[in-house]
């Protein structure tokens, strides 16, 4: 294990030797974690390395087989959430984990509601809500607002102020960056420095290495549930090293070359004059034969609107849809999957997969008539089918049969990019592809996204992250405020220019 010279300042929060086991699984084989207060202590890892069980051995949702918990040098028990709460450790979940039919006040003291002789004090609660959020930068959410009609940004933001309500000592962030704009983690990384000054111990996780450098302090690196690393400096480890302790390899952040779209290539998906009233408006674009576009923008811009518009999942107000010339009835999913659409969602976990389900089941989902023998579904064969595609995209924990909700986020990821190569779509639409996925798994899903366009796919993808639309694509569309403001070759435009053109817009 690399360690280095441990600080003067006695830890805050210490973890000790702590193993976790599940049936049939070791999820944590003796992982140490000295965290200090006022710092920022990140923790990496490849998706399974162990991260999230330790976060959830630490919030109380998971008991530790073996080791100990110590604050301020005593140790402690937790055995359910509200302990860790009583505490002072709070916990933001990478996944949102808001309540929907509830009012962001009322998610915001969800667990620990304000009251006195038993009444409850929501206006105190509104207050006090009004007032985390003005200190997050994010006034316009309104305390008395229904959660559910928050964008996943916003509900991240009410996540966030969640965790600041607690008033804790040691506050866990999974990914926390991962579906805001960069005027947003410019606020979260403000509202982190105030905290940091206060003397909160902030335990931040992010496969953003330029969220490592900018923020952290020191680094704890995990790998197969073991501590690989600990101590090392955020600002000078170099990346390569980083990697190297991840995966246990030199692994480069390569795109791929493209292979190029040849002239002639039929267009595959042809939108024209899509709206979405109060989303996004006149929206026309092509996409060929082995063509991967992209759609590059802020959050909040409309781009997941239009893949989901296309999908189907939302009618459109005006416009139209066409795979290989056939228009598609507006607004019916169903007649999209079946002209060839295959859609890999933002939130994969709320939206694209079924958590207690198999993972073969996940991956035939879209694909049942193949599988049907007499009426009735052949296990054997969707089994098979699952499995040959989870052995070729390197599936891990290996096995189709365990529940979906045991994979790491990367590997989620794979099983939905797993179910469209099985119903073998034409067009392929990736929103947010991977977000939440470690620097190795990256890597395999963009030589899988390269893999499906040399097939003939046309992939449409939406990122937060420029380099990323700009790296995959051949061709990229900006778009600003709900409309496309620039449609051009990729290598015409780099990360300056994509975002000049979305300010311009959004000053327009």
């Amino acid at each position: 294990m690399v360690t280095v010279d441990p600080p003067n300042q006695p830890p805050l929060l210490q973890m000790r030797g702590i193993v976790k086991q599940f049936p049939g699984a070791r999820a944590l084989d003796g992982v140490d974690l000295d965290v200090l207060p006022g710092e920022v202590h990140c923790l990496l890892g490849q998706n399974g390395a162990g991260k999230s069980t330790l976060i959830k051995v630490l919030a109380g949702a998971h008991q530790p087989t073996e080791g100990e918990v110590l604050v301020d040098g005593q140790a402690v028990t937790i055995p359910h959430p509200v302990a860790a709460l009583k505490l002072g450790i709070a916990t933001m979940y990478q996944e949102l984990d808001v309540v929907g039919g509830l009012t962001v006040a009322e998610n915001v003291y969800l667990g620990h509601e304000l009251a006195s002789g038993g009444v409850s004090r929501r206006r105190e609660a509104r207050r006090r809500t009004t007032e985390i959020l003005a200190r997050l930068g994010h006034p316009e959410i309104h305390a008395g607002q229904e959660v559910g009609t928050l964008s996943a940004a916003q509900q991240q933001i009410v996540s966030m102020a969640r965790a600041l309500s607690h008033d804790a000592r040691v506050i866990v962030m999974d990914e926390p960056s991962a579906v805001l704009d960069s005027d947003e983690v410019g606020n979260l990384f403000r509202v982190v420095a105030e905290l940091t000054a206060q003397g909160v111990a902030i335990v931040y996780i992010s496969h953003r290495m330029e969220e490592i450098r900018a923020i952290g302090d020191r680094i704890t690196v995990l790998k197969d549930g073991r501590t690989v690393a600990r101590d090392l400096p955020a600002s000078t480890t170099p990346t390569r090293d980083l990697i190297r302790l991840m995966t246990g390899r030199s692994v480069e952040y390569a795109f791929g070359e493209s292979a190029g779209v040849p002239a002639d290539a039929p267009v595959v998906l042809d939108v024209q004059g899509l709206a979405l009233r109060g989303a996004f408006a006149d929206v026309s674009f092509q996409v060929r034969a082995g063509e991967i576009v992209g759609l590059a923008g802020l959050v909040g811009s409309g781009r997941s609107e239009i893949l989901e518009t296309v999908y189907g999942a939302r009618r459109a107000s005006a416009g139209t849809v066409a795979v290989g010339g056939q228009r598609l009835r507006p607004g019916t999913v169903s007649a999209a999957v079946r002209a060839g659409i295959g859609l890999a969602p933002e939130e994969r976990k709320a939206q694209g997969l079924l958590l207690d389900e198999p993972v073969y089941r996940n991956i035939t989902l879209s694909t049942f008539g193949r599988f049907a023998r007499g009426g009735l579904l052949d296990e054997r064969a969707e089994r098979t089918a699952a499995q040959e595609q989870a052995e070729a995209l390197d599936l891990r924990p290996t096995g189709v049969d365990r529940a979906i909700r045991t994979l790491s986020g990367g590997n989620q990821q794979k099983a939905m990019l797993a179910r469209w190569l099985v119903h073998g779509c034409r067009v392929l639409l990736l929103d947010e592809p991977t977000r939440g996925v470690d620097v190795g798994a990256r890597a395999e899903i963009y030589a899988l996204v390269r893999r499906l366009a040399e097939s003939g796919a046309a992939v449409v993808v939406v990122s937060s992250e420029i380099p990323e639309v700009l790296g995959l694509a051949d061709r990229v569309l900006v778009v600003s405020e709900g409309r496309v403001v620039h449609e051009g070759p990729a290598t015409a435009i780099d990360e300056h220019g994509v975002l000049d053109l979305v300010m311009e817009g959004s000053a327009a």
